[in-house]
């Protein structure tokens, strides 16, 4: 599967950790994330992950573009829900997306385990049925 990691800045040091937690499993797919969340995980867990630009400067929109054409499986995306941030509007964007091309996303540590564990166990084997790969 093809996974999507984004993080705003307070919450990269949690997919970090997250990523070294769970890098067993993450191995086992394609990776791809904004700028610096990519550079990152990259580093600490020694994962393969294609870097687009950071959020701001359009990354969040490379990612939505993916999942538009359904090149995206699963996002994981930790949201800072009380900081504002400029881009608010990107990332809306994503979540959307989201719903409207069923993929799943995880916004926060508890959700990301349960679909990781997900991945793990074959249970989210049913988008290849849903939306096959072209």
């Amino acid at each position: 599967m093809n996974i999507a990691l984004i993080a705003h800045d307070k919450k990269k040091e949690l997919m970090v950790q997250f990523c070294i937690a769970y890098c067993g499993i993450l191995s086992k797919h394609s990776l791809c994330g904004t700028g610096t969340t990519a550079k990152l995980v990259s580093e600490a867990t020694g994962l393969d992950v294609k870097r687009f630009l950071s959020g701001p400067q359009g990354g969040d929109q490379q990612i939505g573009a993916r999942i538009a054409y359904n090149e995206i499986d699963l996002v994981l995306f930790f949201r800072d829900p009380i900081t504002s941030v400029g881009h608010e509007n990107d990332m809306m964007g994503i979540l959307r997306l989201c719903d409207v091309h069923n993929v799943p996303i995880a916004t926060n540590v508890a959700t990301a385990e349960v679909l990781v564990h997900g991945l793990e166990s074959g249970a989210l084997a049913w988008r290849d049925i849903v939306n096959p790969k072209k």
